[in-house]
């Protein structure tokens, strides 16, 4: 069944919610603040990318304003070298995560750092999770999520096996050739992230 109603009312959602949020969190994001904001700016954007697959819109864009925000979020959780936390800025990480967990759903959500970080096993648990969601746009978050988990440890056979299942969900793709076509650019992109953050662009073992 397609999702194109659930996927049209909120196509949009990310550049309304993620081009007020810029500016709020610009400065924090900037800082680069400890583990904490890396950990953040990259969980951000590998969710700008997996929200990209899902509502539509461009990728590489949603990535960066992913990673601002994430940027902020973690920045706010890292302390920023120990100083005191403003309200604001608490409050700002609160509803910047929930933006991003209202979209995609609490377990997609959570599989994002494990995916960033290589922890194939936890993402394609979460995954699993999110794709039993009785939400259309939180079950294709999780079984785009689980393609590019598969892909990403160099399993591109066990990927391709949900081709058919992304054609008949995801009503943005049209053929399994289009899907191997946006995983790839995916993935790419996800690299790009990791290399970004100083983590290993490729997956070990």
């Amino acid at each position: 069944m397609s999702i194109q109603s659930n996927t049209n009312s909120f196509k949009f959602l990310p550049v309304l919610i993620l081009g007020v949020l810029l500016s709020a969190c610009g400065e924090y994001a900037a800082k680069g603040a400890g583990t904490g904001a890396t950990t953040g700016a990259v969980s951000g954007a590998v969710g700008g990318l997996v929200s990209a697959l899902v509502f539509g819109g461009d990728p590489a864009e949603a990535a960066a304003r992913g990673a601002v925000y994430g940027g902020a979020v973690g920045a706010t959780a890292g302390a920023m070298g120990g100083a005191q936390v403003d309200k604001k800025v608490e409050q700002q990480r609160q509803q910047t995560a929930e933006a991003l967990r209202t979209k995609i759903g609490d377990d997609a959500y959570g599989g994002l750092e494990a995916l960033a970080d290589c922890k194939h096993d936890v993402s394609l648990k979460q995954a699993g999770l999110a794709r039993q969601s009785d939400n259309p746009n939180f079950s294709l978050a999780g079984l785009w999520l689980e393609v590019l988990s598969y892909a990403d440890q160099g399993n591109e056979a066990r990927a391709r096996e949900l081709f058919p299942e992304v054609v008949t969900k995801d009503w943005n793709i049209k053929s399994e050739a289009e899907a191997e076509a946006e995983m790839r650019t995916t993935l790419t992109k996800l690299m790009d992230i990791r290399e970004q953050y100083n983590l290993p662009r490729v997956c070990s073992g």
